[in-house]
């Protein structure tokens, strides 16, 4: 699952805590406003498609299930009785190493705020393996399939 892998047992802090983001300079232009109001939080494509698959298989899971001692945070698929999260992360959002980009208006701003998510990434990654769960963080152009193969093995392990 490219650089983002499962993660089982507490950890030391690898990171620091996701930091603060000072508040959005402004838009580009309407047109940018338009697009990034509009862009999907959940149910995205990717995670359609990877719980479709799963579904398919027989797998049964909870959907945006808050992480435990986090409620703003949320699991995009997670095995309860399993304790397996699952997260799909945007290439843009979550920095892809081979897909992120870095916008050219505002990119000292949005630097910052690539670098707090993924700080929450690692973040809630530590908070739910303190309480138990493994982790398993799959990257948006990723094959559904290959994921929920994954998915399989660490639900067989379990």
């Amino acid at each position: 699952m490219a650089e983002h892998q499962e993660q089982s047992g507490p950890q030391e802090p690898l990171t620091p805590k996701p930091q603060n983001v000072p508040s959005h300079p402004g838009s580009s232009s309407a047109v940018v406003s338009r697009r990034m109001s509009t862009t999907k939080r959940r149910e995205t494509a990717p995670e359609l498609a990877l719980r479709t698959v799963l579904h398919a298989r027989g797998l049964r899971y909870r959907v945006s299930y808050p992480v435990p001692g986090q409620r703003r945070r949320t699991i995009d698929v997670a095995f309860t009785r399993r304790r397996l999260a699952v997260f799909v992360d945007g290439c843009f959002w979550h920095g892809c190493p081979e897909h992120g980009t870095s916008p050219r208006q505002n990119s000292e701003w949005w630097q910052t705020k690539l670098a707090a998510n993924e700080a929450r990434d690692r973040d809630t990654d530590m908070v739910l393996a303190s309480q138990g769960w493994r982790v398993l963080r799959a990257w948006e152009h990723e094959d559904p399939e290959k994921v929920a193969d994954e998915i399989q093995r660490l639900l067989a392990e379990s």
